[in-house]
């Protein structure tokens, strides 16, 4: 090795990963030219305690120590200091949640993008809240990084792309996964104590299956388990994605402690034990009392067959939790993938051919040139998986942006955006979304009636004080700053006309006759065009067809040809407003004496007239040119001659003249108003 060349290399072409697991810690590095990786040295050692369980670090010290022989050595090898690394978090505190959340939305408009975004965020919130009620550690805090949108609903069908629909309803069906900040926290803590800088942090089992698998393999329904010492890391790909991670509680540990409990033996002879029964056929080793074993691997097998069914049985049910069937083919990778018998009885658990159930090794990776012996095996699919993220997503680990003066860290596992980071801090994204001001609210013929408000104004985002939205790009230290949508006004009262029409009139042989018959506010009759207040109730009654025009006006709709606008019609047509009616006599109705003559063309020149006397209707019938207020004593038995206070006389609420002209529908009040003596 030219160290001379090396040590001229710029920090940013060297890229070196750490592989902290349960068992080992792996360090590579390497330089990345000519589209490959080129892996310049590498170092795996062992922990000499149990530092870590399950994938977690337990013992800080401990794994600092081992951390820092790996980075020294490889640092010898290369001749010059490492001080950047990427990393990757144990699978066991990676979270997954699928939720559907859905919204009633305004039919009359067009779905928008950020509408469809601010319902996004909702589902991550919602998984986030089901992540914490789930938990048993309620103190854990989990960060979002990343969610697929499996399905979009319209009005509950799926659909492609909710923008530009329209609808009543729209849902999302997400998949979110989730980080707890402990993970995070403990290897950074690791990191700064050796010295080094965290570049780039990507999840173990997302850097297993990018590079074990192929984009284009994802179309088939393959499940990629890493068997580790402390877990069993499950992704799963379908339909070109993947749609599913998981974890198995169970690893290669289980097996390590099943083969110690049987024989009496260390827990460090038990570990060299196991990883021989992938190469080698016969066994010698002493137990704790010195007694000699010279046993097959058929035969150590056979005692320990509980725990590795055990352990299959685990991998097998996760898979069918999250696929629901058996996949097409399953890959197992890491150390724990050895374990001989282990593909069998996976194969026979899901009911599927051991062919389809393999082993894999970094034979399978490409574009990785010098991978040296000890890093031949599936144990090491991680760590240069680790490197691939490293290399595709360069210096790319957290951002810490400000939003709304609130200072936080975002896990850049992908191009971050606002939306991100407005779900990391439980932004109600409902705030983006303008709500229109409250309705007016009246009732009309006793059906509610609302007359709704205006809209509001949406949310404003500004990044770095320049306006941007939910899609904008983030770079580390920017500062956003999140305006709430404003409410509408309310809607405001409206006039009576604004509610019906008060003039509705249609002219029947030339005389304009008033379809309202009459309107009662709130038990009250009006005539006028007055203001309408919440929660008023309007009772309205109105002429609405022609049968009923002709029943009031005392006429038999047989004895004529009726014709609305030059149309022939019926007894069931629906007046409308502005309608203009004739009529010709039939010869049935001239061989009948007509109860009311309907123009003055027709014998006798008769005439009818509709009025409402004391919330009384009265129809009445006169042949003089007007009808005048005092005519209306020669029909009603009211006694003008005798005083019995103060004589009250309106017209549609107001005073009337004795001489004043009347019109159908006109209201009348006639009354007698008691006078109040005076004492002295």
């Amino acid at each position: 090795m030219d160290t001379t060349n090396l040590r001229n290399i710029n920090d940013d072409e060297l890229v070196f990963s750490l592989d902290i697991g349960t068992r080992t810690v792996i360090g590579v590095a390497g330089i990345f030219e000519d589209n490959k990786f080129k892996i310049l040295a590498s170092e795996i050692l062992e922990h000499q305690e149990r530092s870590m369980y399950d994938g977690q670090i337990h013992d800080i010290s401990g794994v600092t120590k081992i951390t820092k022989k790996v980075k020294e050595r490889i640092e010898t090898k290369l001749g010059r200091k490492l001080e950047k690394v990427s990393i990757a978090a144990a699978g066991r505190a990676l979270e997954t949640i699928r939720v559907e959340v859905d919204r009633q939305i305004d039919i009359s408009k067009e779905i928008s993008k950020r509408l469809v975004e601010s319902l996004e965020m909702e589902a991550i919130q919602h998984a986030q809240e089901m992540l914490e009620k789930k938990s048993a550690k309620k103190e854990s805090q989990y960060y979002c990084v990343g969610y697929t949108v499996i399905n979009y609903y319209l009005d509950d069908n799926i659909i492609e792309n909710l923008e530009g629909h329209k609808g009543y309803k729209i849902s999302a069906d997400v998949l979110a996964t989730f980080l707890p900040h402990t993970v995070v926290d403990s290897l950074y803590t690791v990191m700064n104590r050796v010295g080094l800088e965290v570049v780039n942090l990507t999840l173990e089992p997302i850097a297993a299956i990018n590079i074990a698998i192929k984009k284009s393999l994802r179309l088939l329904n393959l499940a990629l388990v890493d068997i580790g010492a402390g877990t069993s890391d499950i992704a799963i790909t379908k339909d070109g994605s993947i749609i599913a991670y998981a974890m198995a509680s169970i690893a290669g540990d289980e097996i390590t402690e099943k083969i110690a409990k049987t024989f009496l033996l260390d827990y460090d002879v038990a570990e060299k034990l196991k990883i021989s029964l992938s190469t080698d056929e016969n066994h010698k080793f002493y137990d704790v009392v010195g007694i000699e074993h010279n046993l097959s691997t058929e035969e150590i097998l056979d005692r320990v067959k509980d725990s590795i069914e055990e352990l299959a049985r685990e991998i097998s049910d996760k898979i069918l939790k999250y696929n629901e069937k058996a996949p097409s083919v399953i890959f197992l990778i890491g150390g724990g993938s050895q374990i001989a018998t282990l593909p069998k009885f996976i194969a026979n658990f899901l009911d599927m051919p051991e062919v389809r159930v393999v082993v894999r090794d970094t034979s399978i990776i490409e574009d990785v040139e010098g991978i040296p012996e000890n890093l031949k095996g599936p144990n090491a699919i991680t760590p240069l998986g680790i490197v691939k993220a490293a290399i595709d997503n360069q210096y790319k680990d957290f951002l810490e942006i400000v939003i709304n003066g609130q200072k936080i860290k975002l896990f850049n596992s992908k191009q971050l955006k606002v939306s991100n980071a407005l779900v990391l801090i439980g932004y109600n994204p409902r705030n983006l979304i303008p709500k229109r001001g409250e309705d007016f609210v009246y009732y009309l013929n006793g059906e509610k009636k609302r007359i709704k408000g205006e809209v509001g104004e949406p949310a404003k985002i500004y990044v770095n004080g320049k306006q941007a939205n939910l899609e904008y790009r983030l770079l580390n230290g920017d500062d956003i700053t999140v305006e709430e949508s404003l409410q509408g006004q309310k809607a405001k009262s409206p006039m009576l006309n604004d509610c019906i029409n008060i003039d509705k009139t249609v002219l029947l042989n030339d005389n304009e006759i008033k379809l309202i018959e009459f309107i009662k506010v709130n038990g009250e009759i009006i005539t006028d065009n007055v203001l309408v207040n919440e929660e008023d109730e309007i009772e309205l009654r109105e002429i609405n067809n022609i049968a009923k025009l002709f029943e009031i006006q005392g006429l038999e709709f047989e004895n004529f040809n009726v014709s609305v606008n030059g149309e022939e019609v019926d007894n069931s047509y629906e007046l409308q407003n502005g309608d203009v009616i004739t009529t010709e006599m039939t010869n049935k109705g001239k061989n009948e004496k007509p109860n009311t003559i309907l123009d003055n063309s027709i014998s006798e020149g008769n005439k009818t007239i509709r009025l409402i006397i004391n919330n009384e209707e009265k129809i009445f019938k006169y042949n003089k040119d007007k009808f005048i207020f005092v005519d209306i004593f020669n029909y009603i038995d009211f006694n003008l001659s005798k005083s019995n206070g103060i004589i009250i006389l309106k017209i549609n609420g107001k005073k009337a003249e004795y001489i004043q002209e009347l019109k159908n529908g006109d209201n009348i009040e006639i009354y007698w108003e008691k006078e109040i003596s005076k004492a002295y």
